[in-house]
């Protein structure tokens, strides 16, 4: 006999995954895969759901199958949350804990010797804390200990629970307890800003955790309280909703980005270096100080792309800008302001003299040889450098003059000039 009744909530979760998918659709990230990886075996897991009266050996696989997925389930949204710099290791995580999940519920299910279950428990507790141990660099230090004493937590319970009569069903309950438990340690550290997809999604694994001690408690001293399954389900449509509200948190913030950085380099854009130059000319007046302006054009970039490919043009503005970004100060700024043209803003304190010291080595840097791909590409270019409010009081007027004595070096005149373009003159003259 099938329980069509489980239809309508594999339907629901279905065409939530599918929007789930929809959303992930924009971003292709290992998180978005896993999770999305995630919901499928949320999917098997009700599919399996429906088969379960059936008789014999057929219901009992479509059982141990549907608590499996729900384990592996986990494993994918907690694998989301590793890091990302070391994928192989959190990968060979996901599986090795996978792997012992699965043991213990066939050992459990299957009813094997208390040897073997005893060693497969003693396997699946122990095993976070000796890799923690072992290889301390694999995870952050919350998450690998948090987790580690969580399993170390669950030993003890399962040990315990062999003795009752139910116990196989109240261990299952503790396995998965910890598993969702862990989701919302994952899901925590992985998104620690207050935003709404984020305490959504973090609430949502903590209810979907305390179901598999609530329903238990309600089972064993409730029974008469008869609850709908939607009640027991409705953290896992919570926990989607999180998830889908954080993507589209993330895309409005990425969407912000883009608009006041260069997508090819991630420098600020001429909208965003207008801005930082406006704050630093008030800060320099208000202080009393200088700030410098450096406007770097490139020499012949355009026969770089009609040579060599604009795709080897593009990786050569993003050496230039690593190149950059690795001379100047962390206070200072660095912008991609045009198609070859490049703008740094030295904050004060500085000098004309620093300006033109930070000008030679910009210059020294462009004067080695790129190798990009298999092409050698010698770059050059010339520097402009003004300095408020020596040079100029306002910032229009101070882009000006550093774009005049660029545009000078352009003409052959020099390849750096810092001082005014009509010598001043002194107050004896």
């Amino acid at each position: 006999m099938v329980d069509w009744g489980k239809l309508p909530d594999l339907i629901a979760v279905g065409l939530l995954a599918w929007a789930f998918a929809s959303v992930s659709e924009r971003f292709h990230t290992a998180v978005s895969r896993n999770w999305l990886a995630g919901w499928c075996c949320i999917i098997l897991h009700f599919a399996m759901r429906v088969f379960v009266p059936l008789p014999g050996y057929w219901g009992e696989g479509m059982a141990v199958g549907s608590i499996i997925a729900l384990v592996v389930a986990a494993m994918f949204f907690m694998v989301a949350s590793e890091p990302q710099s070391r994928p192989a290791v959190a990968y060979f995580m996901f599986t090795l804990m996978s792997a012992l999940f699965i043991l213990n519920i066939c050992a459990l299910i299957l009813q094997a010797p208390a040897w073997f279950l005893n060693l497969s428990e003693a396997l699946l507790c122990l095993t976070p804390l000796a890799v923690t141990l072992m290889y301390p660099g694999w995870s952050k230090p919350v998450l690998r200990w948090t987790m580690s004493l969580l399993h170390l937590g669950l030993w003890p319970v399962l040990w315990m629970l062999q003795k009752r009569p139910n116990g196989v069903s109240l261990a299952l309950d503790a396995m998965l307890f910890l598993v969702y438990m862990g989701c919302a340690v994952h899901f925590w550290y992985h998104n620690r800003r207050a935003t709404t997809g984020a305490l959504i999604g973090i609430f949502g694994f903590l209810l979907w955790a305390s179901v598999f001690v609530v329903a238990p408690i309600q089972q064993t001293y409730f029974p008469s309280a008869s609850l709908e399954s939607e009640i027991w389900n409705l953290p896992k449509y919570i926990v989607a909703v999180g998830m889908i509200l954080l993507m589209l948190e993330q895309q409005i913030e990425h969407n912000k980005y883009l608009a006041l950085h260069d997508e090819l380099t991630g420098l600020p854009n001429r909208r965003l270096f207008q801005d930082r130059l406006s704050t630093a000319l008030e800060r320099a007046r208000r202080a009393g100080g200088q700030t410098a302006l450096l406007m770097v054009d490139l020499n012949n970039f355009k026969e770089v792309n009609d040579t060599f490919g604009h795709h080897t043009g593009d990786l050569l503005l993003q050496r230039i800008a690593d190149l950059f970004l690795k001379r100047i100060r962390s206070s200072d700024t660095v912008a991609r302001t045009g198609g070859d043209e490049f703008a740094v803003i030295l904050e004060p304190p500085v000098s004309r003299t620093d300006a033109m010291l930070v000008g030679r080595e910009l210059l020294a840097l462009l004067e080695q040889p790129f190798h990009l791909q298999e092409h050698t590409i010698h770059a050059g270019a010339s520097v402009g450098i003004a300095l408020f409010p020596e040079d100029a009081h306002d910032m229009k007027s101070l882009c000006i003059q550093a774009d005049m004595r660029m545009y000078q070096g352009k003409r052959g005149e020099t390849i750096l000039t810092g001082f005014p373009l009509i010598p001043q003159q002194s107050p004896q003259q």
